[in-house]
């Protein structure tokens, strides 16, 4: 349970420990785009994890990161495939993100520092902790930017998009949001 939370909580990758900013602030102009951005990785984490943790003892020092990133890749293809095939949607709001997934530093981080070092149980626990952290945090920022360039959450309009302020769905307006929620974060657990 401690795993979970940490990912969640005390090492969230987004608010904390500022990791995988790209995805961060690429595809979160709405909440759908940052849930489905989050949930894609935490199941490329959540099976890279488990592989490399079971792996470990077989892979040589010197092909370490390598083995990793062929493990990374060919996860991330699998998931392309499955995403174009069952959720087209997503693909096409997605788009380059889901392939540069593979060069996602949460993950091979994650590989590096928890799964080569830890049993596959433990392993997936962590994968599942930082994956719910990361799509916690794409969610908000999406839900955030979307409420305030748009004024709708999930496309469920709230109020008029005439009140929306549109530098919050443009790039700018994920570099302000971000800010601004990570001020909350660190305000409401630290």
């Amino acid at each position: 349970m401690k795993v979970l939370l940490n990912g969640i909580i005390k090492e969230n990758p987004t608010f904390v420990l500022l990791l995988g900013m790209c995805p961060t602030l690429g595809t979160t102009s709405s909440a759908i785009n940052g849930m489905s951005m989050g949930l894609a990785t935490m199941a490329v984490l959540i099976v890279s994890n488990l592989i490399i943790s079971l792996i470990k003892k077989l892979v040589p020092d010197m092909v370490r990161i390598p083995s990793y990133i062929v493990v990374i890749a060919s996860l991330v293809t699998v998931l392309q495939m499955l995403i174009k095939a069952y959720a087209p949607d997503v693909d096409k709001s997605l788009g380059l993100f889901i392939p540069l997934i593979v060069v996602n530093c949460i993950i091979l981080g994650r590989a590096e520092a928890f799964a080569a070092k830890n049993n596959p149980l433990a392993s997936i626990f962590d994968g599942i902790g930082i994956g719910i952290g990361f799509t916690i945090a794409l969610t908000c920022l999406g839900a955030a930017r979307e409420l305030l360039g748009t004024g709708a959450i999930f496309g469920h309009t709230l109020w008029g998009e005439s009140y929306g302020m549109l530098m919050f769905v443009l790039a700018p307006g994920a570099f302000l949001a971000l800010g601004y929620l990570i001020v909350v974060f660190n305000k409401i657990f630290r």
